[in-house]
């Protein structure tokens, strides 16, 4: 019979002799990159940050302007975090690097990486205190992510078993209908076609014949004014029949292939969106994104009872207490964080807790480059109230020029890999092509 020491010590050999087994090898992974078994019981202390500011080439999908950050241990260990939209700030070119480079010394330098949990809160005590702030978490976000991914390639596996495992290993994938011949030769921009019914369902049927399941449009224009006012605006009556005509358009020539996703960046009041949604009802979109400035939850919950139409926000909310305030106001349908402003994957996935008891299905925004687009395959690879996620076309083109491993696309999907981290590298060479 098997005593407790007996047992005890059993347990003890069983356990070091799994420990001794070899890890496996991935392929294309450099030695920086995957971590032998002789550094798993050592931890690794954080010992350089390198901010990275990169101008886009036309067409500029994602944005004129990315943030990205280079983290780096004392074992050689490297994960990359990037901060969504500063770019809607003006710039922040500089500002961001000093911010980079301040937080880092205060709050992560000489730290385990191998705690993003505790170093998550040491950062939102230390620069927000503990107030939501879209630019500081916009910088909490890159660091986080970096740390995620350094966390991956310690113990040499994808972060999505870290958050507890894959609950599926394809990503469903939604694009903004572009045309992507005349962007790339800088010949038209988005404005102009969306303000034409028939070639936007030109458009729309090309994309789906492509793999898309999930199409978006803006059928108002964004910033209409100029910027001018930062206040919402009533609708004309050319604006409400432009919309209904558009949305026929595209459901005519795609018929049930997709799904038509319709945004309109906040712009509109509560009583010009629950006129709009009488337009487009009949013709089914999955969603109506941000009908309303997102700040006032209650007038989001109003729009969202007065529709048949899902409601789907949050791309400009950051941490998890503003999104549990949406929630508990009944205001959306699809929760939309974005992985590289609303706090990285540690914020997003209480994030998706939330939502989940909340009966939210997830469908982050992306607005950027690869690293918050790789960080969103992890938390969507994991949490089972997963819906669709953004996609910048079908993330290859100008990011490919920046990434050591593209991403593979299929049929309207993302396929998981099992890439250590969050599964993507930037290419350094292509980083300083365009650093600014």
């Amino acid at each position: 019979m098997m005593t407790n020491k007996n047992r005890r010590n059993f347990l003890k050999v069983a356990g070091l002799a799994s420990m001794a087994l070899p890890l496996k090898a991935v392929k294309g992974q450099s030695s920086n990159q995957t971590r032998s078994m002789s550094t798993l019981n050592s931890a690794p202390k954080l010992t350089k940050v390198t901010p990275f500011v990169i101008k886009t080439p036309p067409p500029q999908w994602g944005g004129g302007t990315w943030y990205f950050i280079k983290l780096e241990t004392d074992t050689g260990l490297v994960g990359w975090g990037e901060t969504a939209v500063l770019n809607a700030f003006g710039g922040m070119t500089e500002s961001y690097k000093l911010m980079i480079q301040e937080s880092f010394s205060r709050f992560l330098e000489g730290k385990n990486p191998l705690k993003p949990e505790t170093l998550y809160h040491r950062m939102v005590r230390g620069l927000t205190h503990q107030h939501a702030d879209y630019a500081r978490f916009g910088i909490i976000s890159a660091f986080d992510t970096a740390l995620w991914d350094i966390v991956g390639k310690h113990y040499n596996t994808p972060v999505y078993n870290l958050l507890g495992g894959a609950y599926r290993d394809r990503i469903r994938s939604y694009t903004y209908i572009y045309d992507t011949v005349k962007m790339s030769a800088g010949g038209e921009t988005i404005r102009n076609w969306t303000q034409r019914p028939e070639v936007l369902a030109e458009l729309s049927a090309r994309l789906v014949d492509e793999g898309f399941t999930g199409l978006k449009f803006d059928p108002i224009p964004q910033s209409k004014d100029g910027g001018a006012t930062g206040a919402p605006w009533e609708l004309s009556q050319a604006e409400y029949d432009h919309t209904a005509k558009a949305c026929e358009a595209i459901r005519e020539a795609i018929g049930t292939r997709a799904d038509i996703l319709i945004g309109t960046h906040g712009q509109i009041t509560p009583s010009a969106a629950k006129r709009l949604a009488s337009y487009m009802e009949p013709y089914d979109p999955l969603w109506f994104e941000e009908p309303c400035p997102p700040r006032n939850y209650k007038q989001m919950g109003e729009i969202a009872r007065a529709t048949s139409i899902p409601i789907a926000t949050g791309e400009r909310l950051v941490s998890p207490h503003e999104f549990q305030n949406l929630f508990a106001e009944g205001a959306c349908a699809f929760a939309q964080p974005d992985l590289g402003s609303a706090g990285g994957i540690t914020a997003c996935k209480k994030i998706a807790t939330l939502a989940e008891v909340n009966y939210v299905l997830m469908a982050p925004h992306i607005w950027g480059g690869p690293i918050i687009t790789a960080a969103a395959i992890q938390l969507c690879a994991n949490v089972p109230n997963f819906l669709i996620q953004e996609s910048i076309y079908k993330s290859g083109g100008f990011f490919n020029e920046i990434i050591m491993e593209p991403f593979i696309w299929e049929n309207g999907d993302f396929i998981l890999t099992d890439r250590p981290g969050i599964g993507c590298n930037l290419n350094e060479e292509g980083l300083y092509k365009y650093a600014v």
